[in-house]
């Protein structure tokens, strides 16, 4: 770790209220460990009667300096609006660092300003100066290539891409906007990509739409010469409106380690029954959304993958993304995140079966589930293959291999 990751810096954060357009103050973080950052709302935020926490479990409002819970070295809602893996790679990159780490103010403050979510991050309390450059999708995928290959960036496309920053995720992305205004995360297809990555997650979002699950709109467009994957951002209402989000793991109240080695559906449906605005019907929304990855091969299900609406009292889930269909090395496969209470995560549809009840489910209830999902994808398949322009080498990479393999039907 370098010495930047102990420089004390100061980080204003901003935000969007609901149905407001323009952002406003909401408070500052502050180091005050080598391993830990806190939030203290501002003044002007706690006498605004429209304000709203920026997360009520982690944050309440209320005055004074508030410590990360949980052992976290940052608040998980704030975590959320900060670059990812690629996101850090570009900053990096940008910045002339290298592989060297850079503190988490860094990466807070030299990251676009189209983030996640309803946040950013700004060095000044009193003028917000957004953080948003644009160039063609073919420059921009340039650019993605030049840092995958550790190339350094020329200033002007550098900070364009930097703008891409914002989304999480380890795969190289944009961000654009159509002339109507509709603002897309580009997903983008790269030389080191050993399956159809781009299309897979197409055809597993056509899919889930079939299926009747809540999906983003999305397509696949050319650029380069090369497959792009657009997903319409559901986190962007008209007039300039942004929504609070929080991932999975700010609700679990874990970092991305714990997250992942110890976060379960089931922990995270306890949440969204608690906070959410409708506790009756989560429990079956989230449950197909297990047995859709399951049927889809996606065990890279962590909980940074789900994600919920916060409106200042309660949760909603997101649309379902990040579903891709995943490589598969060995015949048995296990989900990322726990199916049912007793721990289980194999990729099986007897695990999701026998974890029913976790969601309020009879047995006849999760076995229909199971089986409408099944007989969907099998009777959607060549028509949602179509649609994602699949070849049919791709088709043979997917179809019974990460889509629907043999051992999702064991026991």
């Amino acid at each position: 770790m370098t010495s930047d990751s102990y420089r004390a810096r100061r980080v204003f954060v901003w935000t969007w209220l609901p149905s407001e357009s323009e952002p406003v103050v909401a408070g500052a973080v502050d180091r005050v460990a080598a391993d830990r950052l806190d939030f203290t709302y501002a003044r002007s935020y706690l006498d605004n009667e429209n304000a709203i926490s920026l997360y009520e479990p982690e944050m309440p409002m209320r005055r004074g300096a508030q410590e990360p819970l949980g052992g976290l070295t940052l608040a998980a809602c704030l975590k959320d609006a900060t670059p990812d893996s690629w996101g850090e790679r570009v900053i990096g990159n940008r910045l002339g660092s290298g592989d060297q780490e850079l503190s988490i103010e860094t990466y807070m403050l030299e990251s676009g300003s189209n983030r996640l979510g309803a946040i950013d991050f700004q060095e000044s309390p009193e003028e917000y100066r957004p953080r948003l450059d644009t160039a063609s999708l073919d420059d921009l995928y340039d650019a993605a290539e030049r840092v995958l290959a550790g190339e350094p960036l020329n200033p002007a496309i550098g900070d364009a891409l930097i703008d891409g920053t914002t989304i999480g995720g380890a795969h190289p992305k944009v961000l654009i906007s159509d002339e109507a205004g509709v603002e897309y995360i580009a997903k983008l297809s790269v030389s080191t990509d050993v399956h159809p990555v781009i299309r897979a997650e197409a055809i597993a979002i056509e899919l889930a739409r079939r299926c009747g699950i809540d999906v983003p709109n999305a397509r696949v467009i050319q650029s380069m010469g090369r497959a792009v994957l657009l997903i319409e951002r559901f986190d962007r209402l008209p007039s300039g409106r942004r929504r609070h989000v929080v991932s999975g793991l700010t609700m679990l109240g874990f970092d991305a380690l714990l997250g992942a080695r110890y976060g379960s559906y089931p922990e995270m449906l306890d949440v969204l029954r608690e906070l959410g605005l409708a506790p009756q019907a989560v429990g079956r929304t989230l449950f197909e959304r297990v047995v859709f990855n399951v049927a889809i091969g996606n065990n890279d299900d962590h909980a940074r993958n789900h994600a919920a609406f916060w409106d200042g009292q309660s949760l909603e889930p997101t649309p379902a993304f990040d579903l891709t269909p995943q490589v598969r090395s060995t015949d048995t496969s296990a989900q990322a995140m726990a199916i049912g209470r007793d721990g289980s995560r194999a990729s099986q549809f007897s695990s999701c079966v026998a974890a029913g009840a976790d969601y309020g489910l009879s047995r006849p209830e999760a076995t229909e589930v199971v089986d409408h999902i099944v007989s969907t994808i099998e009777a959607q398949w060549p028509d949602a293959a179509d649609s994602a322009g699949l070849s049919a080498t791709d088709r043979s990479l997917l179809w019974r291999r990460s889509i629907l393999n043999r051992s999702t039907f064991y026991d």
